[in-house]
């Protein structure tokens, strides 16, 4: 299903949200949350290929830097499970009560976010200064178990927590 409508909040339950433009782990995403009967929302500021399952949805949000960023975390809250490397966009989710994974594995939460957006500042000012050149080192199959393994973490945490899946979006 596909949508460019800013629909209201979903009823509480569990929901996955996946940052897609640049997202290296959105097939092993829908397998854990499909495996959960979890509700996915894929945000991309241009269509993109999602399963054909009526679980998951694709949200397509106007161009613009912060497009995505904007409508997951006028959303995310307690329940959702955010799939992430923007740590402005995490913190925002973790601030809004949302679990928040990076496609590392690694979770950002009230007590690592502040450091994790010290760190990405402070490198951000060294590459505009020039002192660090290159990007980020290639995605591994390490970093691919560890996010698959954090986000049923995540998920059989929140239904122990008597959480449910949301309804389907």
């Amino acid at each position: 299903m596909e949508s460019t409508d800013p629909a209201p909040p979903a009823p509480e339950g569990i929901r996955l949200f996946i940052d897609a433009d640049a997202c290296p782990v959105k097939q092993e995403a829908y397998k854990v949350a499909l495996r959960h009967l979890v509700p996915v929302i894929v945000v991309a500021n241009a269509p993109i290929a999602v399963p054909r399952d009526p679980l998951v949805h694709r949200a397509v949000v106007p161009a613009g830097p912060d497009a995505a960023d904007d409508f997951i975390a006028a959303r995310a809250r307690r329940g959702d499970v955010v799939v992430t490397a923007d740590i402005p966009l995490a913190a925002r989710c973790v601030k809004a009560g949302a679990d928040v994974i990076a496609p590392s594995g690694r979770p950002f939460t009230p007590d690592s976010i502040g450091m994790a957006l010290a760190t990405r500042n402070l490198f951000e000012d060294l590459r505009s200064q020039g002192a660090v050149t290159g990007g980020p080192k290639p995605f591994s199959p390490r970093e691919r178990s560890a996010f698959l393994s954090a986000l049923d973490l995540a998920i059989v945490r929140l239904k122990r927590a008597g959480l449910l899946p949301a309804p389907a979006p």
